[in-house]
């Protein structure tokens, strides 16, 4: 059985860039209060009629591109999102019509914050089994549209950026190289810790306009309660690949982890004694990105020269479910 490598990487931020000082024109906020509890300094918004498909199409032609390969060798596209173009069909076909790809299959997840890894897990077992050899993993996401720029909503708000991330994954024969495992996990009782209430099929009929002026459609989160199960739960699965793999943290060569928190991240890599500098960070710049976090920090490492081949890179998320998962590679 072939092991799946990851080919070419690639990722598209839209161009407009909103500061914590921007925000804070429009809520009870500051650039102090933001940076404090996130370490976030900016965001990339969309500008109107730009969707998660089109960020997407953008980020697979620099993957395609950087892994060697054209569109018509790319047979399965699996996508990522927590914010589709539209309610259905889903995301995935409309970036398989952008890049002009044959009728191949297009496969929609909803994982959020933990997608591109469930996706990266799904990919694993369709290139290890032959089922395909060439698969392109988009995570994308449009925050901009459905966030509430009001002092009620600036929580949740102020963390969230647009923006997507690609990867091309292919066999690799070398079975010591390429994905060694990925691990992942839930827990759904935790669901309304981290939501969006409406519109939902459970109400009849979906929206209201009581959903709409209290607010339901915006995102909701229990701060407190998710920092503290991503804390524990991160570890916990970062730990878990590692003993998979009869490996140590002192063998990490470089932690990706999904862009929620730079607290998160820190508490985390501390917990674990894993050094700073082993870990990548651009929440600063991006915000959260949800799906997109990891192959956008992904990309952004590798252009940066901090992944060399042979080194082991983990992969590290948790976020709405609640969901975590984890990923460890060798390069």
């Amino acid at each position: 059985m072939k092991r799946t490598r990851i080919l070419g990487t690639g990722f598209y931020v839209p161009e407009k860039v909103v500061t914590n000082d921007d925000l804070a024109k429009m809520m009870a906020t500051s650039d102090e209060w933001i940076t404090q509890r996130t370490g976030i300094k900016e965001r990339r918004y969309v500008s109107e009629g730009v969707g998660a498909s089109d960020l997407a199409f953008e980020a697979s032609r620099m993957a395609i591109q950087n892994a060697g390969l054209t569109v018509k060798e790319i047979d399965f596209i699996i996508l990522g999102t927590l914010s589709p173009d539209y309610t259905f069909p889903g995301s995935a076909v409309l970036l398989q019509d952008k890049l002009g790809a044959s009728t191949i299959g297009a496969l929609d997840i909803r994982n959020q914050c933990s997608g591109f890894i469930y996706g990266l897990s799904i990919a694993d077992q369709f290139i290890r089994t032959g089922v395909y050899k060439h698969i392109l993993l988009v995570g994308t996401e449009v925050h901009s549209t459905g966030i509430e720029f009001a002092d009620r909503g600036r929580d949740v708000t102020v963390i969230f950026g647009d923006g997507a991330g690609a990867v091309v994954l292919g066999p690799v024969e070398d079975k010591e190289r390429g994905i060694l495992s990925t691990h992942l996990h839930s827990e759904g009782k935790y669901a309304k810790k981290l939501w969006i209430e409406a519109p939902g099929s459970i109400y009849h009929p979906r929206m209201t306009q009581e959903m709409l002026e209290s607010g339901a459609w915006f995102p909701k989160m229990d701060g407190k309660y998710v920092f503290k199960h991503a804390v524990t739960r991160m570890q916990e699965v970062i730990e878990e690949g590692l003993q998979a793999n009869h490996l140590k943290p002192q063998d990490i060569a470089l932690l990706v982890p999904h862009q929620a928190n730079m607290r998160i991240n820190q508490m985390v890599s501390m917990a674990m004694e894993i050094p700073e500098e082993k870990v990548y960070h651009n929440i600063q710049r991006y915000g959260n990105t949800t799906a997109a976090s990891i192959p956008i920090a992904l990309h952004e490492a590798l252009q940066e020269g901090k992944v060399q081949e042979g080194d082991i890179v983990v992969l590290a998320a948790f976020g709405s479910g609640f969901t975590w998962a984890s990923a460890v590679i060798r390069w």
